[in-house]
Formats: structure tokens, sequence, C-alpha cells
């Protein structure tokens, strides 16, 4: 696993966050581990196909989602994951992946991205355990979003 592949994610997540969240996220330690999902967390899936095959997945804290969301409307504080929460959270999966497909491609590499999957239950995933590349963006007074490339 290249860690090339993750690098387009990275810098398309610390732009977009920027944007709409008004906040400079740092980066955390590159690593490759196990990809489980735990409860109490909320994941957004995005598959890729093209020269680049398989998924991304965005991994935050229920708290840190609210949080997130919270900054993206401007500040109005979110307190619950309700259907308006759940849209915003997962079109900045959606953005954030858009966004490095393009980087992707201006590199030569043609990938296409799936409509995000939000996922609130590691049973509802139906995900199997693997291998991703995996870095943590450290947003300040947020948390962590934990970016992870699973590339077949």
């Amino acid at each position: 696993m290249k860690a090339e592949y993750i690098n387009p994610f990275l810098e398309s997540a610390r732009i977009v966050i920027e944007q709409v969240a008004n906040i400079r996220p740092t980066t955390g330690q590159l690593g490759v581990k196990d990809v489980k999902f735990v409860e109490s967390y909320i994941w957004i899936q995005i598959g890729m196909t093209g020269q680049m095959e398989g998924d991304i997945v965005f991994g935050l804290a229920e708290e840190v989602a609210l949080k997130m969301v919270s900054a993206m409307m401007g500040g109005f504080t979110v307190t619950e994951m309700d259907e308006m929460g759940k849209s915003a959270i997962s079109e900045l999966g959606n953005m954030i992946s858009g966004n490095a497909s393009t980087m992707l491609f201006n590199q030569g590499v043609r990938v296409d991205i799936t409509p995000p999957k939000l996922v609130q239950s590691a049973t509802a995933a139906g995900f199997v355990p693997k291998k991703a590349l995996t870095i943590p963006l450290i947003m300040e007074n947020i948390g962590e979003l934990d970016i992870q490339v699973l590339i077949t």
C-alpha cells in the first residue's frame, strides 16, 4: 500500500474543512491498521472505481461529528445527529472525496466515487475488518477525523 494514495484525501480534507468549518486541521501519524467499525462512531464510506479500486472511510466519534456539523452550520449548536446532521456530515465526506478525485485526475489517475454511505453501527456496515492506510486529522476544539484508505 502506497502512502501517496492517501495524500490527495488528506490535502482535500484540509482544504474542505478549512472552507466549511473555518478550522485549520493538523495531521496526525500515518499508519497501517485494521479498520474496525466501533460503536458511538459515525462512518462515511465512499467507494472508488477506475484506476484505484476500494473505499475511503472517514470516521468520527459521534460528539466530534456533532461539533463538526455545528461548525459547518456557522456555530449553530447541534445536539443530536438528526437527518440534517447526517446529510451535512455525508456531504463533508462527499466534498473531500470529490475534491481528492479531481486531484488524482490531475496526477493522471482516473477514479470515480460512489455517493457517501453513512454508517452508525458496526453491524449495519456489513464490513469485514481489513488493513487500511490511515491518518487522523486533528481539528482544534472539535476532535479527530480519521481518514482510512482501503485500496484493493
